[in-house]
């Protein structure tokens, strides 16, 4: 089992879910809401469809189908949240669903299939394919907040006309260890 593996797509996983808490602290309640137009979604749009695609995959992770007969994936496009608490519920669930599902993944069963829409996936090969989806949509939602905030947009990462300076500490402190998440945090 490769540990490596598993710890560095944990602080993946812990990277986005904090950009997005560090979206949604910076809007309003109303903000989470918004839609650009009828066929955009809003930032409480993307949430309950993570919440639903991560309840679906992670739940059984090594033992059932990640698509669920239960998940109804065309409602979790619709307006379902429609408060702050009940956003924050659900993006929580969702998150706690998938770490408790990769605290499950030991030596025992790290080289094990896994099936989504019932075709075979490696363990890393499904991790991954999470990672990347939720990425995509959480990179939107960050997107959405920034459409919402314009100038008062607080960067969640190096802010604009700042990567000169950025570069300059980072270099200053030598090489060091660490992920590559804490250097944008």
């Amino acid at each position: 089992m490769d540990q490596n593996y598993l710890s560095s797509i944990k602080k993946q996983f812990e990277y986005y879910k904090s950009l997005g808490e560090r979206t949604f602290v910076q809007l309003e309640d109303s903000e989470l809401f918004w839609q650009y137009n009828d066929a955009s979604n809003s930032i409480a749009i993307i949430v309950n469809h993570l919440y639903g695609n991560m309840k679906s995959r992670w739940t059984d992770f090594l033992t059932s189908d990640g698509e669920k007969e239960w998940r109804n994936r065309d409602l979790e496009f619709e307006t379902v949240i429609k408060t702050r608490e009940e956003l924050l519920l659900k993006w929580n669930e969702g998150w706690v669903c998938l770490f408790g599902a990769l605290d499950t993944i030991n030596e025992d069963n790290f080289n094990a299939e896994v099936y989504i829409r019932n075709q075979a996936h490696t363990i890393v090969e499904a991790v991954n394919r999470q990672c990347a989806h939720y990425a995509y949509h959480i990179g939107q939602l960050v997107y959405v907040g920034r459409m919402i905030k314009g100038s008062d947009w607080e960067s969640l990462t190096i802010p604009k006309g700042k990567s000169s300076h950025f570069n300059t500490t980072k270099f200053a402190k030598g090489k060091h260890g660490g992920h590559f998440t804490d250097d944008i945090k």
